[in-house]
């Protein structure tokens, strides 16, 4: 690789903790769940929508995203559904993401 085409870590000063790998594993959590139409809203399935641009790697409303970001904009509601699903795995991960992270 190029010097110039070096991928920059936008996360360099998590030294050391995997952001980005605990936000994605976060994330198929979260799916395992909102994937269930009986478990799913429309609240979730825009937020589907912007993790399927993410892995796509298309920009959101001009932004170019991650797992991480979700995480940070919609914390309350990923909190309270994980909550609401009694998911205590997902929720350990979570609060671990919330101070490590964000």
């Amino acid at each position: 690789m190029q010097p110039a085409e070096k991928k920059t870590d936008r996360y360099k000063t998590f030294i050391g903790i995997d952001c980005e790998g605990n936000s994605k594993r976060l994330m198929a959590m979260l799916r395992r769940h909102i994937d269930d139409p009986g478990k799913s809203n429309p609240f979730w399935e825009k937020f589907k929508e912007k993790l399927d641009q993410i892995a796509q790697g298309t920009p959101v409303n001009g932004r170019q995203l991650d797992e991480l970001f979700l995480i940070h904009s919609y914390i309350n509601n990923i909190h309270d559904f994980f909550e609401e699903q009694d998911d205590q795995e997902a929720l350990l991960l979570l609060r671990q993401v919330e101070e490590e992270c964000c």
